[in-house]
């Protein structure tokens, strides 16, 4: 472990293994966190002492269910989880940040510039905006964060996911009762295939629970997609 100021959580050994070359900058963020992060109100003030087991290693580990070189949409990431510490253990990804408060974008664009994260977008506004769909949409991956209950997030997150993408929200230790209770719902929005899978297991403690689902058509998706293809036909007479 690496010596931090008191209060700090030093960096950890999983961290190496999760980061590898890139763990400087992930500890880069760590100390960004542990000082404006706290400053500005992003964090709460006793986050820094558990800040790479709570919040860095958990959710860098989610990109062990993400396939290489592609579209990852993260909603509502408030400081950057999962998507920064995503961002930065796999540079192959191509992040797009969504949240909707001025302040927390504010800070995101800061610390995607100081820390040069060229594979990583940030985008202010809810998810269910159009402009949101507009910039966002189309992810191989929608990905979250302690977001909302898995109806609510199901809804806001697979209009921004490809018909085939996927669904990966890192949840609780109740995922598998999230899943028993709002299937039908989340059905209902074109999410199926709903599983849990445990990322991270031998690396830290506890490993970081996800849930998953595949991204599927549905009725709104073709008459949307017919009513495209009248508008193209219209403006092609």
């Amino acid at each position: 472990m690496t010596n931090t100021p008191e209060g700090r959580e030093s960096r950890p050994q999983a961290a190496v293994d999760i980061f590898g070359d890139r763990v400087e900058l992930a500890e880069a963020y760590v100390d960004i966190l542990s000082e404006e992060g706290v400053l500005r109100g992003l964090i709460g003030p006793r986050e820094p002492a558990r800040l790479w087991s709570r919040h860095i290693l958990n959710s860098a580990v989610v990109g062990e269910a993400i396939p290489q070189g592609l579209r990852v949409t993260d909603i509502g990431t408030g400081a950057g989880f999962p998507g920064i510490p995503l961002a930065i253990a796999r540079p192959d990804l191509d992040v797009v940040l969504v949240e909707p408060l001025l302040r927390r974008t504010t800070f995101l664009d800061e610390v995607v510039a100081r820390l040069d994260l060229r594979n990583v977008t940030v985008l202010r506004g809810r998810a269910e905006e159009e402009r949101i769909l507009a910039d966002a949409g189309g992810a191989d991956v929608v990905t979250s964060r302690a977001v909302a209950p898995l109806d609510r997030l199901a809804r806001w997150s697979a209009p921004l996911i490809r018909v085939g993408g996927e669904f990966v929200a890192l949840k609780g230790r109740s995922a598998a009762d999230e899943i028993a209770e709002h299937a039908r719902a989340v059905a209902e929005v074109g999410l199926t295939d709903l599983s849990t899978r445990e990322a991270g297991v031998g690396t830290i403690d506890p490993p970081s629970t996800l849930l998953i689902g595949i991204r599927v058509e549905t009725a709104a998706d073709r008459k949307a997609r017919a009513r495209a293809q009248r508008r193209a036909q219209r403006r092609s007479r």
